[in-house]
Protein backbone atom coordinates (compact mmCIF):
# COMPACT_ATOMS: atom_id res chain seq x y z
CA UNK A 1 0.00 0.00 0.00
CA UNK A 2 3.13 2.02 0.67
CA UNK A 3 4.31 2.14 -2.52
CA UNK A 4 1.24 3.04 -4.51
CA UNK A 5 0.57 6.19 -2.59
CA UNK A 6 3.93 7.31 -4.42
CA UNK A 7 2.51 7.58 -8.68
CA UNK A 8 -0.65 9.12 -7.00
CA UNK A 9 2.30 11.76 -4.73
CA UNK A 10 4.19 12.44 -7.54
CA UNK A 11 1.46 13.20 -9.67
CA UNK A 12 0.20 15.70 -6.92
CA UNK A 13 3.46 17.62 -6.80
CA UNK A 14 4.38 17.59 -10.03
CA UNK A 15 0.96 19.21 -10.69
CA UNK A 16 1.70 22.04 -8.07
CA UNK A 17 5.21 22.79 -8.88
CA UNK A 18 3.54 23.42 -12.73
CA UNK A 19 0.75 25.84 -11.11
CA UNK A 20 3.82 27.48 -9.45
CA UNK A 21 5.53 27.57 -12.66
CA UNK A 22 2.28 28.65 -14.44
CA UNK A 23 1.83 31.49 -11.51
CA UNK A 24 5.25 32.80 -12.11
CA UNK A 25 5.00 32.95 -15.85
CA UNK A 26 2.21 34.88 -15.31
CA UNK A 27 3.56 37.81 -12.77
CA UNK A 28 6.70 38.01 -15.02
CA UNK A 29 4.08 38.51 -18.24
CA UNK A 30 2.27 41.31 -16.40
CA UNK A 31 5.15 42.82 -14.59
CA UNK A 32 6.38 43.37 -18.12
CA UNK A 33 3.45 44.72 -19.59
CA UNK A 34 3.46 47.00 -16.49
CA UNK A 35 7.37 47.71 -17.41
CA UNK A 36 6.84 48.73 -20.83
CA UNK A 37 4.35 50.85 -20.34
CA UNK A 38 4.58 54.33 -22.02
CA UNK A 39 4.09 57.75 -20.56
CA UNK A 40 1.77 58.96 -22.70
CA UNK A 41 1.85 62.77 -24.05
CA UNK A 42 0.63 65.53 -26.26
CA UNK A 43 3.13 65.71 -28.75
CA UNK A 44 6.60 63.47 -29.62
CA UNK A 45 9.13 66.94 -30.79
CA UNK A 46 12.55 66.23 -32.49
CA UNK A 47 14.20 69.98 -32.58
CA UNK A 48 16.78 69.26 -35.08
CA UNK A 49 19.35 72.15 -35.28
CA UNK A 50 21.65 73.30 -37.87
CA UNK A 51 25.34 73.26 -36.57
CA UNK A 52 27.25 72.74 -40.08
CA UNK A 53 30.27 74.56 -40.98
CA UNK A 54 28.43 77.87 -42.52
CA UNK A 55 26.94 78.18 -39.29
CA UNK A 56 30.15 80.42 -37.10
CA UNK A 57 30.21 80.40 -33.36
CA UNK A 58 28.46 83.73 -33.04
CA UNK A 59 25.30 82.21 -34.86
CA UNK A 60 25.52 79.03 -33.35
CA UNK A 61 25.32 80.74 -29.97
CA UNK A 62 22.58 82.67 -31.11
CA UNK A 63 20.78 79.77 -32.36
CA UNK A 64 21.18 78.21 -28.94
CA UNK A 65 20.35 80.85 -26.90
CA UNK A 66 17.18 81.16 -29.16
CA UNK A 67 16.17 77.45 -28.77
CA UNK A 68 16.76 77.76 -24.66
CA UNK A 69 14.76 80.76 -24.21
CA UNK A 70 12.13 79.93 -26.11
CA UNK A 71 11.56 76.30 -24.51
CA UNK A 72 10.71 78.35 -21.04
CA UNK A 73 8.56 80.83 -22.46
CA UNK A 74 5.57 81.15 -20.78
CA UNK A 75 3.77 81.23 -24.39
CA UNK A 76 5.12 77.50 -25.24
CA UNK A 77 4.17 76.65 -21.57
CA UNK A 78 0.56 77.93 -21.66
CA UNK A 79 0.54 76.05 -25.07
CA UNK A 80 1.82 72.75 -23.32
CA UNK A 81 -0.49 73.32 -20.71
CA UNK A 82 -3.60 73.31 -23.18
CA UNK A 83 -2.83 69.55 -24.29
CA UNK A 84 -4.99 67.07 -23.26
CA UNK A 85 -2.30 65.38 -21.11
CA UNK A 86 -0.48 69.02 -20.73
CA UNK A 87 3.14 67.52 -20.93
CA UNK A 88 5.17 66.83 -24.45
CA UNK A 89 8.48 64.95 -24.88
CA UNK A 90 11.05 66.34 -26.85
CA UNK A 91 14.28 65.54 -28.21
CA UNK A 92 17.04 67.52 -29.03
CA UNK A 93 19.72 66.57 -32.22
CA UNK A 94 22.21 68.61 -33.49
CA UNK A 95 23.42 67.22 -37.38
CA UNK A 96 25.64 68.60 -39.77
CA UNK A 97 27.63 65.74 -42.91
CA UNK A 98 26.03 62.82 -43.74
CA UNK A 99 27.04 60.48 -41.06
CA UNK A 100 27.37 63.56 -37.96
CA UNK A 101 24.13 63.90 -36.17
CA UNK A 102 24.37 63.59 -32.44
CA UNK A 103 21.73 63.93 -29.44
CA UNK A 104 22.64 66.49 -27.35
CA UNK A 105 19.52 65.91 -25.37
CA UNK A 106 17.73 62.77 -25.09
CA UNK A 107 13.58 62.38 -24.71
CA UNK A 108 12.79 64.16 -21.83
CA UNK A 109 9.10 65.34 -20.50
CA UNK A 110 8.14 69.55 -20.92
CA UNK A 111 5.38 70.26 -18.71
CA UNK A 112 6.34 73.16 -16.62
CA UNK A 113 8.59 75.75 -15.65
CA UNK A 114 10.79 73.91 -13.62
CA UNK A 115 10.97 71.03 -16.14
CA UNK A 116 11.29 73.59 -19.16
CA UNK A 117 14.40 75.30 -17.10
CA UNK A 118 15.95 72.85 -16.37
CA UNK A 119 16.25 71.16 -20.67
CA UNK A 120 16.98 74.83 -21.33
CA UNK A 121 20.27 74.60 -18.73
CA UNK A 122 21.30 71.60 -20.33
CA UNK A 123 20.98 72.89 -23.60
CA UNK A 124 22.96 75.79 -23.02
CA UNK A 125 25.75 73.84 -21.33
CA UNK A 126 26.37 71.28 -23.77
CA UNK A 127 29.03 71.26 -26.06
CA UNK A 128 28.69 71.98 -30.01
CA UNK A 129 28.24 68.46 -31.92
CA UNK A 130 29.74 69.51 -35.52
CA UNK A 131 30.69 71.72 -37.72
CA UNK A 132 30.63 69.39 -41.29
CA UNK A 133 28.76 69.95 -44.68
CA UNK A 134 24.85 70.00 -44.79
CA UNK A 135 22.85 66.79 -44.62
CA UNK A 136 19.22 67.86 -44.66
CA UNK A 137 18.23 64.29 -45.56
CA UNK A 138 20.70 62.67 -42.78
CA UNK A 139 18.97 65.21 -40.27
CA UNK A 140 15.30 63.52 -40.78
CA UNK A 141 16.35 59.90 -41.01
CA UNK A 142 18.25 60.12 -37.89
CA UNK A 143 15.84 62.11 -36.25
CA UNK A 144 13.01 59.12 -37.66
CA UNK A 145 15.72 56.75 -35.45
CA UNK A 146 14.70 58.78 -32.68
CA UNK A 147 10.69 58.89 -32.53
CA UNK A 148 10.68 55.26 -33.34
CA UNK A 149 12.59 54.81 -30.14
CA UNK A 150 10.97 57.36 -28.11
CA UNK A 151 9.83 55.70 -24.44
CA UNK A 152 6.51 57.93 -24.63
CA UNK A 153 3.08 57.63 -26.58
CA UNK A 154 1.40 60.31 -28.48
CA UNK A 155 -1.02 60.55 -31.42
CA UNK A 156 1.40 63.44 -32.86
CA UNK A 157 5.18 63.26 -33.67
CA UNK A 158 6.83 66.05 -35.52
CA UNK A 159 10.31 66.91 -36.63
CA UNK A 160 11.46 70.64 -36.40
CA UNK A 161 14.25 71.33 -38.76
CA UNK A 162 16.00 74.29 -38.50
CA UNK A 163 18.74 75.18 -41.22
CA UNK A 164 20.57 78.06 -43.16
CA UNK A 165 21.16 75.92 -46.07
CA UNK A 166 20.38 73.49 -48.94
CA UNK A 167 21.01 69.90 -48.77
CA UNK A 168 24.42 69.00 -50.33
CA UNK A 169 25.60 65.58 -48.92
CA UNK A 170 23.77 62.45 -48.27
CA UNK A 171 20.92 60.69 -49.98
CA UNK A 172 17.89 62.69 -51.80
CA UNK A 173 16.38 65.28 -49.00
CA UNK A 174 12.78 64.70 -50.67
CA UNK A 175 13.30 60.56 -50.64
CA UNK A 176 13.97 61.45 -46.73
CA UNK A 177 11.22 63.56 -46.46
CA UNK A 178 8.73 61.59 -48.01
CA UNK A 179 9.53 58.27 -46.48
CA UNK A 180 9.28 60.34 -42.89
CA UNK A 181 5.92 61.23 -44.03
CA UNK A 182 4.51 58.03 -45.03
CA UNK A 183 5.28 57.61 -41.06
CA UNK A 184 2.88 59.50 -40.15
CA UNK A 185 5.74 62.32 -39.15
CA UNK A 186 4.83 65.44 -40.04
CA UNK A 187 8.38 67.94 -41.00
CA UNK A 188 8.23 71.69 -40.24
CA UNK A 189 10.57 73.96 -41.05
CA UNK A 190 12.76 76.84 -39.67
CA UNK A 191 15.27 78.49 -42.05
CA UNK A 192 17.65 80.95 -41.60
CA UNK A 193 18.27 83.59 -44.03
CA UNK A 194 21.90 84.92 -44.40
CA UNK A 195 21.98 88.57 -45.89
CA UNK A 196 25.09 87.15 -48.06
CA UNK A 197 25.42 84.15 -50.10
CA UNK A 198 28.27 82.24 -49.38
CA UNK A 199 31.52 82.83 -51.37
CA UNK A 200 32.34 79.43 -51.96
CA UNK A 201 29.04 78.37 -52.80
CA UNK A 202 26.25 81.22 -53.52
CA UNK A 203 23.85 78.76 -54.05
CA UNK A 204 23.78 77.24 -50.75
CA UNK A 205 22.63 79.42 -49.08
CA UNK A 206 20.54 81.15 -52.20
CA UNK A 207 19.30 78.77 -53.94
CA UNK A 208 17.28 79.68 -56.80
CA UNK A 209 13.77 80.44 -55.72
CA UNK A 210 15.18 81.50 -51.95
CA UNK A 211 15.94 79.02 -49.38
CA UNK A 212 12.35 79.45 -47.74
CA UNK A 213 10.60 77.95 -50.91
CA UNK A 214 13.40 75.47 -51.19
CA UNK A 215 12.40 73.64 -47.65
CA UNK A 216 8.69 73.98 -48.68
CA UNK A 217 8.92 72.30 -51.83
CA UNK A 218 11.85 69.12 -50.64
CA UNK A 219 11.89 69.67 -46.41
CA UNK A 220 8.59 70.15 -45.01
CA UNK A 221 5.60 67.70 -45.26
CA UNK A 222 2.87 65.87 -43.41
CA UNK A 223 -0.39 67.34 -42.17
CA UNK A 224 -0.56 70.69 -41.15
CA UNK A 225 3.65 71.39 -42.45
CA UNK A 226 5.03 74.58 -42.43
CA UNK A 227 7.69 76.48 -43.24
CA UNK A 228 8.82 79.65 -41.21
CA UNK A 229 11.69 82.29 -42.25
CA UNK A 230 14.12 84.00 -39.18
CA UNK A 231 15.72 86.90 -41.14
CA UNK A 232 18.94 86.42 -39.62
CA UNK A 233 20.48 84.23 -36.39
CA UNK A 234 19.54 87.67 -34.44
CA UNK A 235 16.08 87.26 -35.09
CA UNK A 236 16.20 83.52 -35.15
CA UNK A 237 14.49 83.70 -30.98
CA UNK A 238 11.55 85.11 -32.11
CA UNK A 239 11.00 83.33 -35.16
CA UNK A 240 11.58 79.42 -32.88
CA UNK A 241 9.09 81.05 -30.13
CA UNK A 242 6.22 81.33 -32.86
CA UNK A 243 7.34 77.51 -34.58
CA UNK A 244 6.96 76.24 -30.98
CA UNK A 245 3.78 77.88 -29.80
CA UNK A 246 2.23 77.19 -33.36
CA UNK A 247 3.45 73.36 -33.78
CA UNK A 248 2.75 72.47 -29.87
CA UNK A 249 -0.90 73.88 -29.93
CA UNK A 250 -1.73 73.37 -33.40
CA UNK A 251 -2.34 76.85 -33.92
CA UNK A 252 -2.72 77.45 -37.57
CA UNK A 253 0.61 79.09 -39.27
CA UNK A 254 0.40 80.59 -42.49
CA UNK A 255 3.52 79.10 -44.21
CA UNK A 256 6.38 82.08 -44.68
CA UNK A 257 6.27 83.76 -47.93
CA UNK A 258 9.26 83.08 -50.59
CA UNK A 259 11.52 86.18 -49.99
Amino acid sequence: MASGRYPALFVRCYRAAMRAILFAILCCACLGRAAHAQEAVDLLLVLASDVSRSVDAQKFQLQRDGYAAALANPSVLDAIRSGKHGRIAICFVEWSGVTAQKVVIGWTVVKDAETAREFADRLIEAPRSFAERTSISGAIDFSVSQLARAPFAAARRTIDVSGDGTNNSGRDVRSARDEAVAQDITINGLVILSDRPLSFNPEHTHPPGGLTNYYRENVIGGPGAFVMAAQDFQSFGKAILGKLVAEIAMAPVESAPTP
